[in-house]
């Protein structure tokens, strides 16, 4: 995997713990982490499909 690939991987992750609540749960058990993993991703990926369409830049921080 080129080095750039892992930049990218990050960022995706960190917007999705800015923007989409990724880290906001406390694990208490498996189906329940599952869930909220899946449900936040899911959001993170709908966050990122709009920004592309309407063509934001995807700054994380509200102004």
């Amino acid at each position: 995997m080129p080095l750039g690939a892992c930049w990218a991987i990050e960022e995706a992750f960190q917007a999705a713990k800015n923007e989409a609540g990724l880290d906001h749960y406390q694990v208490r058990h498996y189906p329940a982490w599952y869930r909220h993993i899946t449900l936040a991703m899911a959001a993170a990926a709908h966050l990122a499909a709009l920004r592309a369409a309407t063509g934001e830049k995807g700054d994380t921080e509200a102004t």
